[in-house]
């Protein structure tokens, strides 16, 4: 098995490649604790008012199982989201 130096990004699939490779000109947040900690989200596509919210990742490893979501919410560091917790 290889060994990354790199986080893997949030919503790759399973079968990608290279799930471990950003993409210039993007923005991305690294998830911290809960079930997809050290993960890299892209926020590219996000408003400055949807970054603020967070958002509901869906996460076959939370508390509810597959399908359940982890909420991951802005941390006091800029490119950081918080484990706030897992809903159905």
């Amino acid at each position: 098995m290889t060994e990354h130096t790199s986080p893997r990004i949030y919503g790759s699939d399973h079968d990608d490649p290279d799930p471990y490779t950003t993409t210039p000109g993007h923005t991305y947040v690294e998830l911290v604790g809960g079930p997809l900690d050290g993960q890299l989200l892209d926020v590219t596509a996000l408003t400055d008012d949807e970054r603020a919210d967070g958002a509901l990742l869906i996460s076959d490893h939370g508390v509810y199982g597959p399908g359940g979501r982890s909420d991951y919410v802005p941390h006091d560091v800029a490119d950081r989201w918080r484990w706030n917790g897992d809903v159905p």
